[in-house]
C-alpha cells in the first residue's frame, strides 16, 4: 500500500525501511508536516501517517479525502492534532499506538525532576567554564518528600513506582483509581492534597476536561516552591500562569518535554532564527526553569515499537482485518 509520511525524520526512515521489508508497503517521506499548505502532497495516497505536530484538522481531512486518503495513522499515543469527528463524517479511519514504552516517559520524567531539583544543567554549564562554586545549586532530598501523580495510567503508575522506590510518599490524582498505583503504596486524594505535594508531575491526556489543569488556580493551591514536571501534552499547563507563579516564587521551578505552543516549533532546528515565541523566549530565561523538545518517548525500543505498530495497522487496514489500535469516534 502507498503510504505518505509527513513529518518523517531520518532516524525514523531507517528503522522504518527496515521494519517494511516484512510488509511491502510503498513508503513516500515528507518532512514537511502536514497541515493545510501541505496537504495536495498526500494526494493519490490511500494512507497518510502523521506525528504529534501535524494539524489534521477538517480542512486537512477534507482536502485529503478529495485526494483518496482512507486512513490515516498517527505515530503517537495522542491523538488531539487529529478531527475524529471530522474524520468519520469523511470515512477516513484513524489508528494511533495504544502502547509503546511507557518506561520511557516516566524514566525522562525523573531524569527531568532530578536535573531541575539537583539544578544540574546549570552545574554543567558552570563547570565548562571553570566555575566550581557551589553557591545557588542546592537542592533536596527527595526522601520523605510527597510527589503528587496527575493521571495514573501505565506511565504515571512506572512513574510513581519510581519515585517510591526513592522513598517518596506518592499521592494521586485520576478519575480511575489503579489498583497497581495502590499496591506500589499510592494513596488518591481529591484537589486539596495539592497543598500536601513538593512535586506535582502530569501524566494525564490532553481533552477538554484537562486542558490547562494547572492554571492560576490551581498553581496558587499548591505548596509554595513546588516543582512541577510536564512529559505528557503541554496544553494541560496554562504557560503563562506558570510563568507568573515562577516570578511569584510560588512555583519553585518547572521542567516541561512539552509545550502548549510546539506545534511550530519543535522538531526543527531553529538555532540560526529569530524564535517569535515571547511567550516561549521568556519561560527558558528563567534559571529554574528545565525546556527539552518533546524528546523524552525517544528511546530505541520506544521508536521500534510505535514504528511497528504504525506498520502492522496498515497492514491489517491493506488485508482487511479488524483494526485493534483504530480510535473510535462515537
Amino acid at each position: 500500500m502507498r503510504i505518505a509520511v509527513f513529518s518523517a525524520k531520518k532516524y525514523e526512515r531507517t528503522i522504518l525501511d527496515k521494519l517494511n521489508e516484512k510488509h511491502g508497503h510503498d513508503l513516500v517521506y515528507f518532512e514537511t508536516p502536514l497541515e493545510v499548505g501541505t496537504a495536495p502532497l498526500a494526494m493519490g495516497f490511500p494512507v497518510v501517517s502523521v506525528f504529534v505536530n501535524d494539524s489534521v484538522d477538517r480542512n486537512v481531512l477534507k482536502q485529503i479525502a478529495t485526494g483518496g486518503t482512507k486512513l490515516v495513522a498517527t505515530r503517537s499515543t495522542g491523538f488531539n492534532h487529529i478531527d475524529v469527528e471530522a474524520a468519520k463524517e469523511l470515512s477516513i479511519r484513524i489508528v494511533r499506538v495504544t502502547d509503546y514504552s511507557p518506561n520511557s516517559v516516566a524514566e525522562f520524567a525523573v531524569g527531568l525532576l532530578l536535573a531541575l531539583n539537583r539544578k544540574i544543567p546549570r552545574a554543567y554549564n558552570r563547570t565548562r567554564e571553570g566555575n566550581f562554586e557551589l553557591d545557588g545549586l542546592m537542592g533536596f532530598d527527595l526522601v520523605g518528600r510527597t510527589v503528587a501523580v496527575i493521571g495514573t495510567g501505565k506511565i504515571g503508575t512506572i512513574f510513581a513506582r519510581i519515585m517510591a522506590g526513592f522513598g517518596c510518599t506518592v499521592i494521586g490524582f485520576d478519575m480511575y483509581h489503579s489498583p497497581e498505583f495502590e499496591r506500589i503504596g499510592g494513596r488518591y486524594v481529591e484537589a486539596e492534597g495539592l497543598e500536601e505535594a513538593d512535586v506535582i508531575s502530569l501524566h494525564c491526556p490532553l481533552t477538554p476536561q484537562t486542558h490547562h489543569i494547572i492554571n492560576a488556580r490551581t498553581l496558587a493551591r499548591m505548596k509554595r516552591g513546588a516543582l512541577l514536571i510536564n512529559t505528557s501534552r503541554g496544553g494541560l499547563v496554562d504557560t503563562e500562569a506558570a510563568i507568573d507563579a515562577l516570578k511569584s516564587g510560588q512555583l519553585g521551578g518547572i521542567a516541561i518535554d512539552v509545550y502548549e505552543q510546539e506545534a511550530g516549533l519543535f522538531f526543527r532546528d531553529l538555532s540560526s532564527t529569530i524564535i517569535p515565541d515571547d511567550v516561549i523566549q521568556r519561560l527558558v530565561s528563567f534559571p529554574n526553569v528545565i525546556l527539552t523538545g518533546h524528546q523524552a518517548f525517544f528511546t530505541r525500543e520506544a521508536l521500534e515499537t510505535i514504528l511497528n505498530t504504525t506498520l502492522v495497522s496498515i497492514s491489517d487496514f491493506a488485508a482487511g482485518r479488524p483494526l485493534a489500535n483504530e480510535i473510535d469516534a462515537s
